[in-house]
């Protein structure tokens, strides 16, 4: 079976060029891909940071825009928070990427360390199933002008300061004033995010395709104040009304610091990030696997 995927990108974990004794280091886990892709006569490249970190210097080095521009494929190692990193460079390309997990939970880096070989082969000859992602485009307004702008897979956060009390956020949902609420924070996730940390804050899970929108209070002062689920379509906008040392970061990768008065916009942005998984994959068996469902049952 022939695939369009001739030109192939391999990127890593670039803080990982050494793991853990008891893990193989990024660099051994890219030359062994290397490897199967050399033997099935594809093109190799290799991302210019994850080089010159892992020493990888065999292969055509590419930067990420060349990559974009490039590459028909590329393949990640490392846990999910490298594959949000390069979801959000690639996306502007519609570059589809398999992650290959070296991190921890693995939700959207699902082939295992142990089975690259068995699940790759297949999915470079075209065996796979593809998974669409919505981002999300955030912007932080100060006075009028636009002083961050910037992408986010998972969630925006706008969180209080870490040795300061409750902040107090204005939210309005397109245009529509929601609520004054006082809170540690308030998180705005993708159903990708809904598995991270609006989990842990007492958020449904979203099913990855679903058009929606999630909005989560972290540890509200009033009880009443629950999760809410919102069509795609709206603009959310977080008002910093009081609160001191508070922020807003993106996919828990960047950060902007926040003044009284300052507003959060943020919507779904036209760009997606496609991902490619094993024939067969199901949300629902990463979600057992993941969460520990069915533990103790037979």
């Amino acid at each position: 079976m022939t695939s369009k995927f001739q030109h192939i990108a391999l990127i890593g974990k670039h803080q990982s060029a050494h793991a853990a004794p008891a893990m193989p280091s990024s660099k051994e886990v890219l030359e062994r891909v290397a490897q199967l892709l050399a033997k099935e006569g594809r093109s190799i490249y290799v991302d210019e940071d994850t080089a010159n970190t892992c020493g990888m210097k065999e292969h055509g080095i590419l930067n990420i825009q060349e990559i974009g521009l490039r590459c028909d494929l590329a393949i990640v190692v490392g846990g999910d928070g490298t594959m949000l990193g390069f979801g959000r460079q690639l996306a502007s390309f519609g570059v589809p990427l398999i992650g290959i997990n070296q991190g921890r939970l693995g939700f959207i880096t699902d082939i295992a360390l142990n089975s690259i070989e068995q699940a790759l082969t297949p999915m470079l000859r075209g065996e796979f199933t593809e998974d669409t992602r919505s981002l999300l485009h955030a912007q932080v307004w100060r006075q009028g002008k636009i002083v961050f702008d910037t992408l986010a897979m998972n969630d925006v956060v706008l969180n209080r300061g870490a040795t300061s009390g409750m902040v107090e956020i204005k939210v309005d949902v397109d245009g529509h004033f929601v609520a004054k609420q006082r809170a540690d924070g308030l998180i705005i996730a993708t159903p990708t995010g809904s598995t991270a940390y609006a989990l842990s804050a007492g958020g449904p899970l979203l099913y990855p395709s679903l058009p929606g929108l999630l909005m989560v209070p972290i540890a509200p002062h009033t009880f009443s104040n629950r999760p809410i689920v919102l069509p795609e379509s709206v603009e959310i906008v977080m008002e910093l009304v009081a609160g001191r040392d508070a922020s807003v970061n993106f996919d828990m990768q960047s950060l902007a610091s926040l003044t009284i008065a300052d507003k959060v916009m943020v919507k779904r942005s036209d760009q997606q990030v496609k991902f490619l998984h094993p024939k067969g994959w199901s949300y629902f068996d990463t979600l057992r696997k993941k969460l520990h469902w069915n533990e103790g049952n037979s």
